[in-house]
């Protein structure tokens, strides 16, 4: 499933419709070990230093007390040292099993900069090209028309990788606007398929909402990025990803589904009220035959994120070598979008992220990249302030009340500890 969010322009106090992907805390050096501070009433750990961070210690709290969130995990690190690593409430509220800052979560939509990863890597071995028509790896494409007015016609241009690493492919999602297309997939949804293949079966069925290349529109398109990983190294997703990303950078909780051992890790979620979504013990994440989405499938941790996330920071280094070449890094984190073109209405778009292209002060630093998950669950990355931030919570539908809650607070702490 996916579900709708509210993010707010911080400069203009305006808000837009922005869809997402549904279905004890120290001051830390960088060898310490977290502190597991659960429970709605958690106080502020009494060895926590400076004002700003403390505070958004109370901020998440509050969000808990007033049943927003069941809980959450926070984790920052700045200049290469971990200054924050917190888990706050509840895994599973029905058994009071409070968060601790290992526990696993469905990340959604999370998976996207993560499968754009995969697409680089590839394009970097000469198997592909950026700039190569979708339809080279997945025939079925050669196939697809674009809806102007009430007539299918061909597209100017065929859909290229380009274009689905920065959703100007033309598709939709099906979910966040109404147009006759996105109508189409509601009688036969793509997404709503057993395996990759199918949901590409169904998706070529539908036309385009727009010409490629011209209009940036969020949509299933690392969906079929995954699928194009998959016919390209002829390995499923799962495995790819694996091998490639998660094991170098030692990932070793991020999965399309959660093991037998790792269940009592793996938190319930929400819905407003704090209202019971889906338990742990009752989820088809439990099912290793679930379709590997490359928009959306993947469950992870904060340790595990933010590895990945370090990776990116490093421009592609990672601590055993090279993941991938900086100038793919550099190219991912940049704004790609047409001239007057904007995600949202305010944001440029890389490959598989958002860019923050304009000044927001404490809301938002210029060169600021990240991405979200349906289950309320964010990154953001700040190369010029050497900054990673992975908060999670598990609520749907998705809200951005957490990111917006700490990261000012954020912001003010680490300009507090910059000389």
């Amino acid at each position: 499933m996916y579900t709708g969010f509210v993010k707010t322009n911080m400069q203009q106090n305006r808000r837009v419709l922005c869809p997402s992907y549904i279905a004890g805390l120290l001051l830390l050096t960088s060898c310490s070990a977290s502190i597991d501070v659960g429970g709605v009433e958690a106080p502020v750990a009494a060895k926590e230093q400076g004002a700003h961070i403390v505070q958004v210690s109370s901020a998440v709290e509050n969000l808990i007390r007033s049943k927003k969130i069941s809980g959450a995990i926070v984790l920052v690190q700045h200049k290469g040292r971990i200054i924050h690593n917190r888990a706050y409430g509840f895994r599973d509220v029905e058994n009071r099993d409070p968060f601790e800052p290992d526990d696993i979560l469905r990340i959604y939509s999370m998976t996207k900069p993560i499968v754009s990863v995969g697409i680089l890597m590839l394009a970097e071995e000469g198997k592909l090209n950026l700039s190569d028509p979708v339809a080279k790896f997945i025939p079925e494409f050669a196939k697809i028309k674009v809806l102007e007015g009430k007539q299918n016609v061909a597209p100017r241009r065929p859909p290229t990788i380009r274009d689905l690493l920065t959703h100007t492919a033309g598709l939709t999602y099906g979910f966040f606007s109404d147009t006759e297309v996105d109508r189409a997939y509601k009688r036969n949804h793509p997404l709503f398929s057993s395996n990759n293949q199918q949901m590409i079966d169904k998706l070529t069925t539908h036309p385009l909402i727009a010409h490629p290349g011209e209009r940036w529109h969020y949509s299933v398109a690392t969906d079929v990025l995954g699928h194009l990983i998959e016919r390209v190294s002829g390995r499923s997703l799962g495995d790819f990803l694996t091998t490639q990303i998660f094991l170098p950078l030692g990932m070793k909780d991020t999965a399309f589904f959660i093991e037998a051992k790792k269940l009592s890790r793996f938190a319930s979620s929400y819905t407003n009220g704090v209202v019971l979504r889906e338990r742990y013990n009752k989820s088809p994440y439990q099912s290793p035959w679930r379709i590997q989405s490359g928009g959306g499938g993947l469950i992870s941790t904060a340790p595990d994120y933010l590895k990945f996330s370090q990776m990116m920071l490093n421009d592609g280094r990672y601590p055993g070598g090279r993941l991938v070449d900086e100038a793919s890094i550099k190219a991912m984190t940049r704004n790609h979008l047409p001239k007057g073109e904007l995600a949202y209405g305010y944001f440029g778009f890389g490959y598989g992220v958002r860019v923050q292209i304009s000044d927001w002060g404490l809301k938002g630093h210029i060169g600021e990249y990240g991405w979200d998950g349906a289950a309320s669950t964010h990154f953001w990355i700040s190369p010029a302030d050497e900054l990673v931030v992975i908060a999670l919570s598990q609520r749907q539908p998705f809200s951005n009340q957490l990111q917006e809650v700490i990261k000012p607070l954020i912001y003010k702490a680490i300009a507090a500890r910059s000389p």
